[in-house]
Parts: structure tokens; C-alpha cells; sequence
């Protein structure tokens, strides 16, 4: 069952896709060469705090912290913790999410630690972060699953990366439905597939987190002792980008985008959904 929302119950979420828009914003300031994971963790609890909502990652499944901290050949689910120090030259994806009054948002962004980054990690996280934006551009009424899914893999594929090859759009995790929970129906492939079909249609009220994740090598992945941890096979490193969506009856809402999604999607010829808050 894929839960539809009301525009009250779309306006809650976009209570929490601020909160989230506020971690991402601090620990982007905070992830600097010198700071450990824990350190994030830290800041993202305290805004957490600071605005009265509550973490869906803590505790989720038994994870241990508020955030993920992905740093490098971790692709998703990294445990934050003391040992781990950023350096100069590292990248690090950030997974934070927050509810308020019941009601979830969930996103990711992909940072670069410090200075020296090699341009095929610089492209690396512009591919992903742009096949997000395309995947939520085809967030229309009337489209089906399958086209965010084929707008995010279609815009990876074309893409030429630096060395030749081809990029590693990983497979084992993607998208899904949010609302009165973090992960809800469906689930959301960044890329076609003919045994999972067309999906379902898009009405206003469906909400997804569109979230591709692609790596400079392989698709494939392992999980770590920990039950946790995700990493490419190859030691390859990754980028992963994330918004939760909203579809309106004046089309996409991105909750978790201080704008709603306006700037971005206007470059795509995309009108984002006003902000219900005002």
C-alpha cells in the first residue's frame, strides 16, 4: 500500500524536511580535516534538540546514532564514531533524517573534506547529485515509478566519466516511500527494471525519497561485521544524494530543500510546488 497524504499532513513533513535542511547545513560547516564522525553525530543531535523533533535513525533496526556518516569506499549506513577522523582529500556522504509530530524526513548529501579533491571524485558526486534532480524533475501526476527510475539511471548513463569505464549505479539499496514511517511501499530502483515493472502511478500525495547512490567502480556491495556498514566491493569510493519529495496538485515539493526545490527544478523547466508553510 502506498500511503497518500493530505496537504496537512504534506505541510507536517515539511516541518521535519527543515530540520533535516538544518543538519545538513551544520554538518556541512562541521565536517572539516580533524573532526571525527562522532563529532557530526554531535552536531546533528543538538539541532535535532534545538528544534524540538525527534531522530528516526536512532535506534532504527538498532542503529546506534542519529546520522550516517559514509565516508569514502562506505557507501551508505556508516556508524559515526570517535576513531574515525576525517582527513584532508576524504568525502563524505551524511544521512540524517528527523520527525516531527509524527511525520518523517530523510536526506543525504555528499561533501568534500578540506581541499585537493581529484576531479573524477568532484564529477563523481555532480552526476549523482544531478541524477537526483532529474529523477525528481519526472516526479509528475499521471508518470509512473518507473520514469524517476529511468530519468536517474538515463542521466548517470550519460555521462561520461573521467578515464573511461562506466559509472556503478549501485543496486542492493535505493528510494522508498516516507511518511508516518522512514521507509514505507515502494520501494524506488535507480535504475529500470523489466521484473519490477512500471510501478505505480503518480497522483499528488505520494511521497518518496529519491535517493541514487553510484560508485566510481563497481555496483556491487558488502556489509560489514557490524550488520551496518556498506561498502563497494572493489574499494571504490561513492557519492549519495537524497531529498524526500512531495507531489502536489502544483506539482514537486522537495521537503528537504530550504527553497522546496525551486532553483533546481526551474533549471530543469520543472515549477516546484510553493512552500505550505509560507
Amino acid at each position: 500500500m502506498v500511503q497518500i497524504k493530505t496537504p496537512e499532513q504534506i505541510a507536517k513533513m515539511r516541518e521535519a524536511g527543515l530540520v533535516v535542511a538544518a543538519i545538513h547545513a551544520a554538518t556541512r560547516e562541521a565536517a572539516v580535516p580533524g573532526a571525527t564522525t562522532k563529532d557530526l553525530d554531535e552536531v546533528a543531535r543538538k539541532v535535532i534538540a534545538d528544534h524540538g523533533a525527534k531522530s528516526n535513525f536512532l535506534g532504527y533496526g538498532g542503529f546506534p546514532a542519529t546520522i550516517c556518516t559514509s565516508v569514502n569506499e562506505v557507501v551508505v549506513h556508516g556508524i559515526p564514531d570517535e576513531k574515525t577522523v576525517l582527513k584532508d582529500g576524504d568525502i563524505i556522504s551524511i544521512d540524517a533524517g528527523a520527525i516531527v509530530d509524527g511525520w518523517h524526513g530523510d536526506a543525504a548529501y555528499t561533501a568534500f573534506v578540506g581541499s585537493g579533491h581529484a576531479p573524477e571524485l568532484i564529477e563523481l558526486s555532480r552526476v549523482t547529485e544531478e541524477s537526483m534532480w532529474a529523477g525528481i524533475a519526472a516526479m509528475k501526476a499521471g508518470n509512473r515509478l518507473v520514469d524517476i527510475s529511468r530519468a536517474i539511471e538515463t542521466y548517470i548513463r550519460r555521462q561520461p566519466k573521467p578515464g573511461g569505464g562506466k559509472y556503478g549505479i549501485v543496486e542492493d539499496y535505493g528510494g522508498h516511500g516516507i511518511g508516518t514511517e522512514m521507509h514505507m511501499d515502494p520501494h524506488l530502483l535507480n535504475y529500470v527494471s523489466r521484473k519490477r515493472g512500471k510501478g505505480p502511478k503518480l497522483v499528488p500525495g505520494f511521497c518518496l525519497a529519491i535517493e541514487p547512490m553510484v560508485a566510481l567502480g563497481t555496483p556491487r556491495t558488502e556489509v560489514l561485521s557490524d550488520d551496518w556498514t556498506v561498502v563497494s566491493t572493489d574499494g571504490t569510493w561513492s557519492s549519495h544524494w537524497e531529498h524526500s519529495v512531495a507531489l502536489t496538485e502544483e506539482g514537486p515539493l522537495v521537503l528537504t530543500a530550504p527553497d522546496c526545490g525551486k532553483a533546481k527544478l526551474a533549471e530543469l523547466g520543472v515549477v516546484a510546488a510553493p512552500d505550505p508553510l509560507g
